[in-house]
């Protein structure tokens, strides 16, 4: 398997593997997330793939298996918080059939070599509760909870 960043001719793959994102969402909140929607599109892909502060690392191997969307994230500046460079893992998802085989763990695994080869300070994500595979999966990354972003449906009260 190599890991790798994304080119053109891998939008295909990885909008297959968007939309197993998005179900996985639906499942865990259909309160919030369409079903058989994708966070990106084809045209949305192109352009991302031609920003060099948001590089995609997909992991192939006769096909896409995984992959890995970052955002280089800087504050600077801040009258509260320090300066500092982070790169944000906006999406990881590894397809569906290939989850527990390691293939998550050679794209974290990569992102981390890639972050600390540019000089990050910290490598950030999000999760949603009830994700709870994911969740165990970071955890044992050895990521902890910085910021808990909290919730009241207005609709059940």
């Amino acid at each position: 398997m190599e890991i790798r960043l994304a080119r053109s001719w891998d939008i295909p793959g990885m909008i297959a593997l968007l939309k197993q994102v998005g179900e996985v969402h639906h499942v865990i909140r259909p309160d919030l997330f369409r079903s058989g929607a994708q966070k990106y599109d084809e045209r949305d892909l192109e352009e991302l793939l031609q920003d060099a502060d948001r590089p995609i690392f997909v992991a192939e191997e006769d096909g896409i298996l995984g992959y890995c969307f970052c955002i280089f994230k800087t504050t600077a500046g801040n009258t509260v918080l320090r300066d500092r460079r982070e790169l944000y893992i906006d999406d990881l998802c590894v397809d569906e059939n290939c989850r527990g085989k390691g293939v998550g763990q050679k794209l974290y695994d990569h992102v981390l070599r890639f972050a600390r080869e540019e000089g990050f300070e910290a490598v950030t994500l999000n999760v949603w509760c009830g994700n709870d595979s994911a969740m165990r999966f970071y955890e044992k990354q050895g990521l902890k909870p910085r910021n808990i972003h909290m919730e009241i449906c207005l609709e059940d009260n």
